[in-house]
């Protein structure tokens, strides 16, 4: 009886892309998002995705005071599929929702390349998002 009431399952992630301003967010959205490869995919498809589109786009963020912190991770011990990666920010306020949202639409729509690129390597078929509230101190 107490396994069954205790089921539970451990993430462990790593990320090689992110980014954060040293403070304390305090009521912050917290916001998480999963993504699966396509199979064929190239092998460095995160890092591609990452380097050319993501992280530019959330170092703008960054440096405009939109988000507090972000990383682009995938899990280090595979409990999921290992063609899911994830991208976690922190906004301060609900607004830095709406504003990462209308940013990511400004940079796909200023980028003629960037959607067709993202879509040759990502699935989003099986995109999914959580939504969390947090008090962070990052140093």
């Amino acid at each position: 009886m107490l396994a069954s009431a205790t089921k539970h399952w451990d993430n462990l992630y790593v990320s090689r892309f992110y980014g954060w301003h040293p403070g304390t967010v305090k009521g912050g959205c917290v916001h998480g998002a999963s993504y699966k490869l396509k199979a064929d995919a190239p092998n460095d498809a995160v890092d591609t995705v990452s380097k050319a589109f993501i992280v530019p786009l959330f170092e703008k963020l960054l440096s405009d005071g939109t988000v507090q912190a972000y990383q682009v991770a995938e899990e280090n011990i595979h409990t999921a599929d290992p063609a899911l990666f994830f991208i976690f920010y922190i906004t301060s306020n609900a607004e830095g929702l709406d504003k990462v949202n209308a940013a990511l639409s400004a940079a796909i729509g200023a980028n003629s390349l960037a959607g067709p690129a993202l879509g040759s390597m990502v699935d989003f078929s099986v995109h999914r998002d959580e939504l969390g509230r947090s008090n962070a101190s990052l140093k």
